[in-house]
């Protein structure tokens, strides 16, 4: 299997997940939003990725996890914003999944991927 686009665009979501991430503890709500949607974009094309290049296994299933949570921070955020002005009351089940669950999704898709990408080393090592 060809992974040869994917590990790039794994570690730059990293990458940006750790600066929006640090942007939040230095309340710099401008970055933060431009980080978001590159975050957003890049979720999305390891998802495009992933799918096309068949990637199989368990595997699949953790770089799946890490784009599907990149793009539902901000979506849910959107969503969570576009219901409280709606409905003219705050909303908590859109912040939760955007603040709080997305980001724990992200960080188990990212953490799973690195350890079965050192397991297979390790193993073809040994071999």
């Amino acid at each position: 299997m060809n992974m040869k686009y994917i590990w790039p665009m794994f570690w730059s979501l990293v990458g940006v997940f750790v600066v929006t991430i640090s942007m939040t503890f230095f309340r710099l709500p401008g970055a933060f939003f431009t980080a978001g949607g590159v975050l957003t974009l890049l979720g999305a094309a390891l998802l495009f990725l992933t799918l096309k290049r068949k990637v199989e296994g368990i595997l699949k299933v953790f770089l799946l996890l890490t784009g599907a949570s990149a793009i539902g921070m901000l979506v849910f955020g959107i969503l969570h914003n576009v219901v409280s002005f709606l409905v003219d009351t705050e909303e908590p089940v859109f912040f939760i999944l955007a603040v709080i669950v997305c980001p724990i999704g992200l960080l188990v898709g990212i953490v799973g991927t690195i350890l079965l990408v050192l397991r297979s080393k390790r193993e073809k090592q040994s071999s």
